[in-house]
């Protein structure tokens, strides 16, 4: 029982250490100048204005498929804003590490 115990509470610090490093990891939430909602995070991570429903599989697809999208013109009428193409409305910038996600598309 006690050894049972021991390995609970092992998994369980363990568990909430994880959930700490992911939270301190993801940036704050901040907004543009138009009201969208950005978020910087490390590539493969997703923003929390993409956890509802089927955008989660938007932005994933957004964000990994650059030349898809690019050449794909926007029909929301953001154009005035900007936004060059559709994938203009999922991602605001990136780096080789980092993608900055704008709340455009989830709106």
């Amino acid at each position: 029982m006690t050894r049972t115990l021991a390995a609970a509470g092992a998994a369980l610090v363990v568990g909430l250490t994880m959930a700490g490093w992911w939270l301190a990891s993801a940036q704050e939430v901040t907004v543009d100048s138009i009201g969208d909602q950005l978020q910087t995070l490390t590539r493969g991570r997703l923003p929390i204005f993409a956890e509802q429903g089927d955008l989660g599989w938007l932005y994933a697809f957004a964000a990994t498929n650059a030349d898809t999208l690019r050449w794909m013109p926007c029909t929301c009428g953001c154009a005035n804003l900007g936004h060059g193409s559709n994938r203009a409305c999922y991602v605001k910038a990136e780096t080789e590490s980092h993608v900055t996600f704008t709340s455009h598309a989830a709106t």
